[in-house]
């Protein structure tokens, strides 16, 4: 199975677009909760990979270093220094450079995930944590009947399994609440379009789903630490 469709670049307001409304609609912050645990790991050097344009050095307090990388030009025009555009899979920096390396919701991307993992452990300081999300294929129950995000290479239900094979201490704190509640027709339709759904779908959605609709979000976030001999 491939990874999701990467498509920052030629179309980078569709990003933008779903991060919006995520952050009008949802009553939880993946990026606030991934910072949270940052600090109390005393995390000083902290690699950000698929930084996009920089949710996470928002969500930070001031002190911690967080260097971005990102594929997308267009992300790493937007994403404060420091920032490099590069392959996850192909790391530009020096073994043991990090205390954290983080991986929110883009691992998908990758059709060989376990490429970026191995990178993030050889990058990773001894002692140092990987902290990685990834989203369920159950994920928005409530829109399924109008459109459902195809399975890819690092789904929430396989993720700490995948993780696993390069570190051998792992963690899982898993999501199942509805976490974010959509307001009226225009939410639903940015919500679907912001998540690559088809427009014909988002559309019916809009036009045919009574609001305001609570969406049930689920999804891990895979803490793990240790590299694999």
């Amino acid at each position: 199975m491939g990874g999701v469709v990467f498509d920052y670049d030629s179309a980078p307001e569709r990003y933008r677009l779903g991060m919006a409304v995520a952050r009008a609609s949802s009553t939880a912050s993946l990026y606030e909760e991934v910072s949270s645990r940052l600090v109390a790991l005393g995390a000083r050097r902290t690699l950000d990979v698929g930084c996009a344009d920089g949710a996470l050095q928002s969500a930070l307090p001031p002190g911690p270093l967080v260097v971005g990388l990102d594929a997308a030009a267009a992300m790493v025009r937007a994403h404060p220094p420091p920032v490099v555009r590069g392959d996850a899979a192909r790391l530009p920096f020096a073994d043991d450079s990090f205390d954290a390396v983080t991986a929110l919701n883009m691992l998908y991307h990758l059709a060989d995930p376990c490429a970026a993992l191995r990178e993030a452990r050889r990058v990773l300081r001894a002692g140092g944590t990987l902290l990685a999300s990834a989203i369920a294929r159950s994920d928005s129950p409530e829109l399924a009947r109008f459109w459902r995000r195809p399975a890819t290479s690092f789904d929430a239900e396989e993720a700490p399994a995948l993780v696993a094979e390069v570190f051998d201490r792992v963690t899982v704190e898993r999501w199942d609440a509805p976490l974010l509640t959509l307001a009226d027709a225009a939410a639903v339709r940015d919500y679907l379009l912001g998540r690559q759904a088809p427009p014909s779908a988002a559309l019916r959605a809009a036009a045919e789903l009574p609001t305001p609709v609570r969406i049930t979000k689920r999804g891990a976030l895979v803490i793990a630490s240790g590299g694999c001999a």
